[in-house]
């Protein structure tokens, strides 16, 4: 059986609350949007601190991005509200011993939530510390049963048309939809998150259940998950689907490849502290890590294979 992770982070690394759920708009002020179709020629542009000024609690509480909410930054929060989420299933298919359609605490009841104090490190080239409490999604699995066939876990977002004006819009192919190789859904820094600050997740941030996968690019921890598969076959991505030359399946965090348009050598930090910025929050520049700083742990998973394909 797999080892249980030890957390080296501490809350001391924490992005602070407001800042996590003001991400986007702070990115805004320096020149950067959203990702995949929402990015930007100017993803790597600058704006001097000057230009920023400190959001209210109502920009930080209505600033998100959700794309089956709408497009427009407010549009998630202004919108999200709508979407139902109790009661909540989970069909579980394809090569597993138990399949089904799960409510969700019959899929996760009597399972260990942990708190995980995690690095996430967005494709946009920006980071932060987020505290999620979940559940290891190894512990899922085998409550589910892993049949000897399965290489691959697929995952797929809710889509309610009625309630999801982005997918009314049609703003994207939906649902959007997200894998792992299955050695790397079992691994036991992967989670399934179901909260944040010891809060439940609010809608436009993947409520009520979402996967975490700390060492690859954000658009891999795919939200508000109501279907999950075992294949022997390498699952279908949404980005890598719709730009095949700038999102690739494995999406692991690798500061020696950079983005088509942007390099991924560096960071911008939210949430630093220090002063200046926005009151007492701080963007500053680091060196990204290999692997976003979880290299000891899952290197092992890719050894043999060329790092430089993983984008």
């Amino acid at each position: 059986m797999a080892h249980r992770w030890t957390n080296k982070l501490t809350r001391a690394d924490v992005t602070p609350e407001a800042v996590w759920l003001n991400r986007r708009q702070i990115l805004g002020g320096l020149g950067l949007a959203g990702a995949g179709i929402a990015v930007g020629s100017g993803a790597t542009a600058q704006a001097s601190r000057a230009e920023l000024e400190p959001n209210s609690w109502e920009d930080i509480t209505t600033y998100n991005n959700f794309y089956e909410f709408g497009t427009g930054k407010g549009d998630p929060a202004a919108n999200a509200h709508q979407m139902v989420t109790e009661p909540w299933s989970i069909r579980v298919d394809g090569l597993v011993d138990n399949p089904g359609d799960y409510m969700l605490q019959d899929l996760i009841g009597g399972l260990t939530v942990e708190e995980r104090i995690y690095r996430l490190r967005c494709v946009e080239a920006w980071s932060m510390v987020v505290p999620w409490n979940g559940i290891e999604l190894a512990d899922i699995l085998d409550r589910v049963g892993v049949q000897d066939g399965a290489r691959y876990v697929a995952f797929e977002t809710a889509v309610q048309p009625e309630n999801m004006v982005g997918v009314r819009r049609r703003v994207m192919p939906f649902p959007y939809v997200e894998g792992l190789r299955l050695d790397e859904a079992m691994h036991p820094l992967t989670i399934m998150a179901t909260g944040i600050y010891d809060r439940p997740i609010p809608n436009q941030n993947g409520a009520p259940i979402r996967l975490v996968v700390p060492w690859k690019y954000g658009f891999k921890s795919i939200k508000s998950i109501v279907r999950i598969t075992l294949t022997e076959e390498q699952p279908p991505n949404s980005w890598n689907t719709l730009q095949p030359r700038e999102y690739g399946f494995y999406a692991n965090v690798n500061p020696n490849v950079d983005h088509p348009r942007w390099s991924q050598a560096d960071e911008r930090v939210i949430g630093s502290g220090g002063g200046g910025l926005l009151g007492n929050l701080q963007v500053e520049r680091r060196p990204t890590e290999m692997f976003n700083g979880y290299e000891e742990e899952v290197a092992g998973l890719y050894e043999g294979m060329d790092l430089s394909v993983f984008y």
